[in-house]
């Protein structure tokens, strides 16, 4: 399993908001890939958010970041969105309990 990471800074708009689009549209649309295996968004606090997209494959995890990219020019361009880094690596350890099979919504 492969893991990446993203983070981002908005100039614009309100977290809230923010992360009801991404429930509503992104964590579904990215759900839909090959190899899925996770997705969580998490508020940073003071406007700087952080994503988790967990994948089967190093490449489908790295195809992950393109799509995010891509999504967010075109769906968050009111919410001023700077993207701060991106980190791939290898899942070496992994924990979860059944609450983690319930999507989360905002």
């Amino acid at each position: 399993m492969y893991a990446s990471m993203r983070t981002y800074r908005i100039d614009a708009g309100s977290v809230d908001d923010l992360m009801h689009r991404i429930d509503r549209d992104f964590a579904e649309a990215i759900a839909q890939e090959p190899g899925f295996v996770a997705y969580e968004c998490i508020d940073m606090g003071r406007g700087k958010i952080c994503t988790l997209s967990m994948f089967r494959t190093q490449e489908q995890a790295e195809e992950s970041n393109e799509l995010a990219a891509a999504w967010v020019a075109e769906h968050l361009t009111d919410f001023s969105i700077e993207r701060m880094g991106v980190m791939c690596g290898d899942v070496m350890v992994s924990r979860a309990n059944a609450e983690m099979l319930v999507p989360a919504h905002h």
